[in-house]
Formats: C-alpha cells, structure tokens, sequence
C-alpha cells in the first residue's frame, strides 16, 4: 500500500536537519522540543526507517535519513511554491539576498527568475560584493541570504554550482613560457588570488603583478586588454577571452563551489526561498 508522509513531518524533518537538533528545529517551525520529537518519532514509523543517529549533542542524519532529506526539501517547497502561485495576493516581504560579483552574469538570473515565480509576493533586495564581505553582511544580520565562495558551518547552506577554475587572457595574448608570469588579480582578501599564486608557487612557475584592482569589471577589462593573465570561474569565459591550460605550461586550478547559505533567524520568508531552491543546480 502506498504511504502519504505528513509534509508537516517533513517540514519538521527539514529544520531538524538544518538545525542540527531538535531544540533548534523547533524555534524554527514553532512547536515545542518535545513536540518536534514526537513528529520525528512518527516519520520513523511511517517510512519504516531509523533516520538519525547520534553525534554528541547533535542529531546526525543515517543514510535513510539523508536519502528522505533530498525529497524532503523538494516536497516542502513545492507545497509552499503551490501555495504562492494560487493563494490571495498577501502582504509584501522582504528578503535580502548578497551575490557574490562572479554569478551577476551566469546563475544569478536563473536564480533570480527561479525565486520570482514561485514567491510572487516576496520583494528581493540585492546586493553585490564579494565573498567575504557578503559573509560578514550575512553574520551581522545584514543579509538573509548570501551566494559565496566561502564557507560557514553554522549556516544551513545549498551548493548551487561547482565551477572550474582556468587561467584566462586575451585572445590575443603573447603568452611566453620562458617569461615571468603577469597576473592580474583582486586586492586581498580574495579566494582566486590565493589559488593563483598558490598553483603558480607549488609548480615553480615565476609570476609578477602586472594589475590589481578591488573592481571584477576592471580585472576582466585589464585581462581583455592584454595586461596579462588571470585566474576565475570557468563562467567568465567570453570570445575576447581564451583559456591557458597545462599544455602552456601553467598548473592546474581546483574547482570552486558556489553555495547559498541562510542566516540563522532569518525569517519565514527567507527561509521559503531557500527551501525552495534546494532541488537546483545552476
């Protein structure tokens, strides 16, 4: 016989996880601790399955558990995405979304178009920056949710897109192998300027700077111009661009992930929107 799982279990199940506890998954869907373990009690009966283990003070997911999780979070959105498209008009809210300046061009939109749809009554405020600031704005309260290249453990948080990470210059770059390298590259603090150099130093590869700017705008330009090379997210290869690989002698680059992350005690809204993104991958 078929089973129906209680999307009210599921939502709790979702901020159990998040939360890392059920003391901090019940602030977040307003019942009591006791009440929160009750719930997860009757999903295990349901799906027949044990679903946490533990881990000192923290509720640690089984593998069911993580299996339930993914359809967890797909069921949850789509019920409230269902709810947005056919509800009444309600009042407007707020979210406050950081996106960190590589993604404007590439995920950001879909991301964007993706959250429009299916919350027709929350009002996006965007900002841009970088990586570590978007975090700091985000630990201070400032932001709601922040796309970065950096981690934090203590925020629930999605990988939206794992990029390459590549050596790019001009297409008509003089690239000379028997020449120190020049880069182009951010002020610090800056997670692409520190995979350079370190690449660059771990191979032996001699590298001076030729162009450094606060600005990803003014990098690209100084890239476009032939200033010299530098190191980004596979995205942001365009026609005046071209890629330098390990054929020209330059050291392979690590991926970079792209995750959103929720600030702990952002409100419902916030938290709508980010479980609603939790099935996608840009």
């Amino acid at each position: 016989m078929m089973r129906n799982l209680d999307l009210d279990l599921l939502r709790s199940f979702v901020a159990v996880a998040d939360a890392g506890s059920f003391a901090g998954a019940a602030s977040r869907v307003h019942r009591t601790q006791s009440a929160v373990s009750q719930q997860m009690q009757r999903l295990e009966a349901v799906t027949g399955r044990a679903l946490f283990g533990r881990d000192g003070r923290h509720k640690r997911l089984t593998e069911d558990g993580l299996r339930l999780l993914t359809y967890a979070r797909r069921l949850v959105a789509l019920n409230d995405e269902a709810n947005a498209a056919l509800g009444p008009g309600g009042p407007t809210e707020v979210v406050r979304l950081g996106a960190n300046n590589d993604v404007v061009d590439s995920m950001l939109p879909a991301l964007l178009g993706r959250i429009a749809r299916g919350h027709r009554n929350i009002l996006l405020e965007i900002r841009t920056g970088r990586s570590p600031f978007l975090m700091e704005e985000l630990e201070r309260g400032e932001l709601d949710l922040a796309i970065t290249t950096r981690d934090h453990r203590s925020f629930p948080r999605l990988v939206l897109r794992r990029s390459p990470t590549v050596w790019f210059c001009s297409a008509d770059f003089a690239h000379r192998r028997d020449a120190p390298l020049p880069l182009v590259l951010s002020n610090e603090p800056s997670l692409f300027r520190g995979l350079a150099i370190d690449a660059l130093d771990r191979a032996g590869c001699p590298w001076h700077l030729a162009y450094l700017s606060l600005n990803l705008g003014a990098i690209r330009a100084a890239v476009r111009a032939g200033l010299g090379v530098t190191a980004r997210n596979i995205e942001m290869l365009t026609p005046e661009l071209r890629v330098l690989s390990e054929a020209d002698g330059l050291p392979p680059l690590p991926n970079v992930t792209f995750s959103l992350f929720l600030r702990t005690g952002s409100g419902e809204a916030a938290r709508r929107v980010f479980d609603g993104l939790s099935d996608v991958a840009f």
